[in-house]
């Protein structure tokens, strides 16, 4: 970067001997530079000479202008420039005032290496920062927060210097300035924000910690309540050591200031008019978290430490370890009711934290809180993760981005200063963990976690930063592991020095408790009086967990009130009558094909409109788009919200879905579907899977009412979310009874595309099915589609619904589905009848298949004139629909065999999973044959060949094999 083509040395910005040089070249001939600098040496001129009306170039034209001058992206100016005095009584000069012009550049000189002073320690004097409680971190002085390496001798400290209102000061001297940089720079807090573009937010920062005056204060019952939550966090921890001896807890020790300040950020944000709060966290403290703030009853949390369940016994459930679940509850200070609820997350390191954020987003959208002020979604972090974990990077991705942006996140990273065994310098290439989030421009406060006012007041600045801007914001508290990474690991076999350290270190309690005596705050036994009454409660609760049982679930309550489990029993509610009536599909048909005036449409979209016309008109001839379409439409004028996002989920992937209509000639967005309802959503993802899939999965899990999508590009990048298929939406109901309705859109089929573009790794998912946990679905025909997406909200409960959707059937002639087959009183088929099948009598051959390869073995069979084989789609994979095959099966009296007929190789696909229903079926079915027979393409590694003759040769052998026909060419 440069000015005026003159270079700066390095990425922290201008050099001092630059802006000399400039200075001197000033004097020298004030038109050989910018305007902006002119103005900047004029205003250091007029006040070292005299008052700043009596100068003909101040003030500036612009304090913007003035900044640029000094560094367009990190040179900070004071917020107001000087004002002309009245005429009627003009300022006297200064007493200082100099007129000798050899004088007035010594002290321009000065004032210039002072204003870079004040800027290097801005820029860098976080580096100096007390911030490690053991000592163990401590920093060497760079040079350029040295005032000699400005230019300052030492017979230069002590003369007075203009600063024009620098650090709030008119005059100091460099010894003074210095002083003051130290105090607020270098102190327990270190700030990082001269990464930031915007000026405001810049001031807002420096407001809160520039001068000479600034200090952390709290009244002496505000010290009180902050030495009280570190008693009660540390005690905790404490307790449960004793009682627990060796078990895993994942205790807090060490880092117990941060219970004093997450609760400041609940107070500060609740003043600030923030109704909920949404929590993600790891494990490390979470018990504190979950007693201390959260307010779980630490009888509970004893019971389960005993072995009791989280859940009701009549509930069922896996259940999840201790430092696994999340809770909710209602907190109140000062008025402000606040609603707080913690996410449950296992123990893949970050993966809850865009299941937070999207559930923050839901809330806000329930809300109508298009400022984002009323929901404040809190990450907290460890260290080592914060630093190493890709999650992070796509989580801040989306804090800018229409239809993910929540308004700012505060994030607290627990800084223990090692990950597991690993110390920071082989974790991380950077000074701090934090460093990441200097890629969304957000502040970053650290902090020395003994200190916990200083922590306290780090979170009140935030959550103040947060609300005023809606960026987010980082608070990195550096604080220790008192024992290793759980209470059974010895951590001296990796970090001998350190452990040492905090063997000999005293508990945060002790530290601030003696400050507090020191101020006069408390006597000497005020700290053992709390302790010794905190303890006894404990004792108490202890007692009572022994008895305890957890009531009723929380499953159903709030958002979900009305939803109920879907009992095996109660069949009819499996079922739901998802036709519409054929007015409101005219009416839709309409909407979807009418151009507004206007808009200039693609003559290809054009002649989609067109087609899209005859299919309304005509009742017949409705591609998969268009019953989609259908889909989403209804369910709006029914009441419900639609959200598909995705990779180029507007378009869709394969140009098919047309959801948003772009004009030609200025770029302009019309979207039909949110022309008729502002719920619908659809949204260009950024190019993540793992973050968006977990972000819709959140937004779910908080919109009941909505039908929430992710659609992947290709079937199987959804690879990339792996973690939060497994971990939330497979087993989130069983282990936490959090019910959820997401709907994933897996683009599958052997169309010779190569092994990245063909499967969705349908076996993936079926192997995850168990206890009625999800659905499975490969749709062959857009009705079905249609029916099967209203019947995910028509249905009083929620199960998450994994689709294989098409590519080659998006425009195929046959995959087409009538009007008749969508209105009235019809609804999904988890087996679809042979749309040319044989007489019952004949049927000698039953193929069973799932997507797209029945139109295949359709088209052969009756090229072949077989008029022995039935083809049976099964549309739903899983819960596997046994009960209609065998109502099918049971009418065809001469049937000999069942093939099970799949493109995927022979290991993959759904043949291991369904080969034991299908054999359950026959035997139940009660005559021959027992087994099925399986038929496509052997073992494989990869999910299919990258050569297409491979491929159609592949294809048809399988095809060949499925109806019993010789391969042509054999």
């Amino acid at each position: 970067m440069g000015i005026e083509g003159v270079g700066f040395d390095g990425p922290e910005g201008v050099s001092a001997s630059f802006v000399e040089g400039l200075y001197r070249q000033y004097r020298a001939d004030s038109s050989s530079v910018d305007q902006s600098w002119r103005d900047y040496f004029a205003g250091i001129e007029a006040g070292i000479s005299g008052p700043s009306w009596a100068r003909p170039n101040w003030p500036p034209s612009s304090t913007d202008a003035l900044t640029a001058a000094l560094d367009p992206t990190q040179m900070e100016v004071p917020a107001k420039a000087p004002k002309a005095a009245p005429a009627a009584a003009p300022a006297p000069a200064p007493a200082m005032a100099a007129t000798d012009p050899a004088e007035i550049e010594r002290q321009a000189l000065n004032s210039i290496r002072a204003v870079m002073l004040i800027r290097s320690y801005r820029v860098r004097g976080h580096l100096l920062a007390n911030l490690d409680p053991l000592g163990l971190s401590q920093r060497a002085e760079t040079d350029d927060l040295t005032p000699a390496w400005h230019g300052f001798s030492e017979a230069d400290m002590d003369r007075q210097v203009y600063v024009p209102g620098f650090l709030g000061l008119k005059w100091a001297t460099p010894r003074e300035i210095l002083a003051i940089l130290r105090k607020n720079y270098c102190g327990n807090v270190g700030l990082e924000y001269m990464h930031i573009s915007d000026v405001e937010e810049r001031r807002f920062l420096q407001a809160r910690i520039e001068g000479k005056d600034a200090e952390i204060t709290f009244t002496p019952e505000g010290k009180k309540a902050i030495l009280t939550k570190v008693i009660h966090a540390e005690q905790w921890e404490k307790f449960l050591g004793r009682k627990y001896v060796g078990t895993k807890r994942f205790g807090l020790d060490g880092g117990e200031s941060m219970v004093p300040a997450l609760e400041a950020v609940i107070k500060y944000a609740g003043a600030y008019g923030v109704n909920e709060v949404v929590i993600g966290m790891a494990h490390r403290g979470r018990l504190n978290v979950l007693s201390n703030l959260m307010e779980k009853p630490y009888r509970a949390i004893f019971n389960e430490f005993a072995g009791g369940s989280s859940n009701p016994e009549d509930v069922g459930g896996s259940g999840d370890v201790k430092y696994h679940l999340g809770t909710s509850t209602d907190r109140e200070f000062d008025g402000n009711k606040v609603h707080l609820s913690l996410a449950p997350n296992p123990s893949h390191l970050e993966c809850v934290n865009p299941v937070v954020l999207g559930k923050s987003r839901a809330k806000q959208t329930k809300l109508d809180d298009l400022e984002r002020s009323r929901v404040l979604p809190i990450l907290l972090h460890g260290d080592a993760a914060f630093a190493g974990q890709g999650i992070i990077m796509e989580c801040f991705g989306f804090s800018g981005l229409r239809g993910y942006n929540t308004g700012g996140t505060i994030h607290f990273v627990i800084n223990n200063q090692v990950g597991f065994t690993t110390s920071p310098q082989f974790a991380r290439s950077s000074p701090y963990p934090s460093d990441i989030a200097k890629m969304v421009q957000a502040p970053i406060l650290h902090v020395n976690g003994d200190d916990p006012e200083a922590v306290t007041w780090a979170c009140k600045v935030a959550t103040e930063f947060r609300q005023t801007f809606k960026r987010d914001v980082v608070i990195d508290m550096w604080c220790y592991r008192r024992f290793g990474h759980n209470e059974g690991d010895e951590p001296g076999f990796t970090q001998p020095l350190m452990y040492e350290a905090i063997r000999k270190h005293p508990p945060v309690s002790a530290i601030y408790s003696a400050r507090l005596v020191q101020e006069g705050v408390i006597d000497n036994e005020w700290t053992s009086k709390s302790e010794g009454e905190f303890v006894n409660h404990l004792e108490q609760e202890f007692e009572a967990g022994k008895s305890y049982k957890v009531n009723k679930a929380d499953w159903f309550e709030g958002d979900w009130t009305g939803f109920a489990e879907p009992r095996e029993a109660i069949t009819e509610r499996r079922a739901a009558v998802t036709g519409i009536s054929t007015d409101l599909m005219a009416d839709l048909g309409r909407q979807l094909t009418t151009v507004p005036e206007g808009l200039t449409i693609h003559k290809t979209l054009g002649r989609i409109l067109e087609a899209k016309k005859e299919m309304f008109a005509s009742g017949k001839g409705f591609d998969w788009a268009t019953g989609e379409a259908l889909a989403f439409g209804s369910l709006l004028t029914e009441g419900y919200g639609v959200r598909l996002s995705g990779q180029d989920s507007g378009r869709g992937t394969f140009s098919h879905r047309h959801a948003v209509w772009v004009d030609q000639k200025d770029g302009h967005k019309y979207i039909p579907l949110s022309a008729l309802d502002r719920r619908f959503q659809v949204l260009d993802s950024p190019l993540s899977e793992f973050g968006v899939l977990g972000f819709e999965y959140g937004y779910a899990s908080a919109a009941p009412n909505t039908l929430v999508m992710w659609e992947a590009q290709f079937g199987d990048f959804a690879n990339g979310a792996q973690v939060i298929v497994d971990q939330f939406i497979s087993s989130g109901e069983a282990k936490w009874l959090r019910v959820n309705g997401l709907v994933m859109l897996l683009p599958h089929g052997y169309e010779g595309q190569g092994p990245e573009h063909s499967s969705a790794r349908l076996e993936r998912y079926l192997q995850l099915c168990a206890e009625d946990n999800m659905q499975v679905a490969n749709c062959t025909t857009p009705a079905n589609y249609y029916h099967i997406l209203r019947r995910q909200m028509l249905r009083k409960f929620r199960k998450p619904l994994i689709i294989m959707t098409p590519k080659s059937l998006l425009r195929h002639k046959s995959a087409v589905s009538t009007a008749e087959e969508m209105t009235g009183d019809t609804r999904f088929m988890r087996v679809l009848m042979d749309t040319n099948a044989p007489a019952a009598a004949d049927v000698r051959r039953v193929v069973l298949v799932s997507g797209k390869l029945y139109y295949e073995l359709a088209e052969a069979r009756d090229a072949a004139g077989d008029k022995n084989t039935l083809i049976l789609r099964v549309e739903q994979l899983y819960p596997f629909p046994a009960d209609a095959l065998i109502t099918i099966l049971g009418r065809l009296p001469n049937l000999e065999t069942v093939v099970w007929a799949q493109e995927e190789p022979k290991n993959q696909g759904a043949w291991s999973f369904v080969e034991p229903y299908i054999e359950k079926v026959l035997t139940d079915n009660g005559g021959a044959p027992k087994r099925a027979v399986y038929a496509g393409r052997k073992a494989a590694a990869a999910t299919a060949t990258g050569l297409a003759r491979n491929h159609a040769v592949q294809q048809a052998a399988l095809i060949a094999d499925a109806l019993g026909h010789e391969t042509k060419g054999k």
